[in-house]
């Protein structure tokens, strides 16, 4: 089996180790436009072979999608990433060029890949290569709410003392600080709300600061975080090649779920060998239900950028 990851900046990067480490696959390609980079970032991970004790092959290549020939997975986080100050919808214009090329350059030689979606904006990126590809809509994936329900976990650990591992916390909606919708009320320690351990303003401050999870760490280090994102993503592609069936917050197409029609946008879903392979229906009450309806207003009027801009 193959793994392709395209871009290797931090996320990108980060993502192929965690996949290389956990031998997902019996190659993994790493690919970037900028001379040498993946390459270099390859070899450094192979290094690291003999002292993690892992056999998988992970190769660097320049802008060669014809060594990508075979994939089973696809993962894209190509494209600037956000910088401070600047919103996922000011990113639009640049990224989405970019990752319709990926996209369908993959496609020419892994016809039947299924596609990890990691650039931002994410629910509009994913939503761009469903409709340039034509794919069915179980092979198009986006990362997002996988990595915001992780956030929303460890603030809720922050107010408990919970261990993470133990919490069960999702968010759905768009990948974005205003659309995201923390579901407080439905998590969960080891089975017991977690609405009995927290109060009510910390309840609130647990959904707010998950909600700018992003924006804090683009504040602090000047850019996109990549641990979290690159732990998120393996863990996709390992429920994906492993048929694993978890259950994730993905961005996926909506055709009547949720009340919505087509968009891609975050809901929970089992992943497994198909991809996106059942969404779960969560029994959301009216204030939960029109906060995912602003959510989705939000996320459709950058999508409309992508038509007035002629890029689909």
């Amino acid at each position: 089996m193959k793994i392709t990851v395209i871009g290797a900046g931090a996320v990108g990067a980060t993502a192929a180790d965690n996949i290389t480490r956990k031998e997902l696959a019996e190659e993994v390609i790493l690919l970037d436009i900028k001379e040498g980079v993946a390459e270099g970032k390859a070899q450094d991970i192979s290094q690291t072979a003999a002292l993690l004790g892992f056999d998988t092959k992970i190769t660097g290549v320049t802008n060669d999608y014809e060594k990508t020939a075979g994939s089973s997975v696809a993962v894209i986080t190509s494209g600037i990433p956000r910088k401070p100050g600047m919103t996922r919808e000011e990113l639009i214009g640049t990224n989405a060029n970019i990752v319709k090329s990926v996209a369908e350059n993959l496609l020419k030689y892994s016809p039947e890949v299924i596609i990890l979606v990691v650039s931002n904006p994410m629910d509009t990126m994913t939503y761009l290569t469903l409709k340039a590809t034509g794919l069915p809509k179980n092979r198009i994936i986006g990362m997002g709410g996988a990595l915001d329900s992780s956030r929303f976990k460890y603030q809720i650990s922050q107010h408990t003392g919970a261990s993470p591992s133990d919490l069960n916390a999702i968010v759905i909606g768009g990948h974005g600080d205003t659309t995201m919708i923390p579901l407080i009320k439905h998590a969960t320690w080891n089975s017991i709300p977690v609405t009995q351990f927290l109060s009510a303003q910390q309840q609130e401050q647990v959904v707010a600061d998950t909600m700018v999870g992003g924006a804090t760490l683009t504040k602090l280090i000047g850019t996109s975080a990549w641990y979290a994102p690159g732990a998120a993503i393996a863990g996709m592609v390992e429920s994906i090649v492993r048929n694993q069936k978890k259950l994730f917050t993905a961005s996926v197409y909506l055709e009547g779920e949720y009340g919505e029609q087509d968009i891609t946008l975050g809901v929970p879903v089992i992943i497994g060998k198909n991809g996106a392979e059942k969404i779960i229906a969560l029994q959301l009450d009216e204030e939960d239900k029109a906060k995912f309806r602003q959510s989705a207003e939000a996320v459709r009027s950058m999508n409309n950028v992508l038509s007035e801009s002629k890029i689909i």
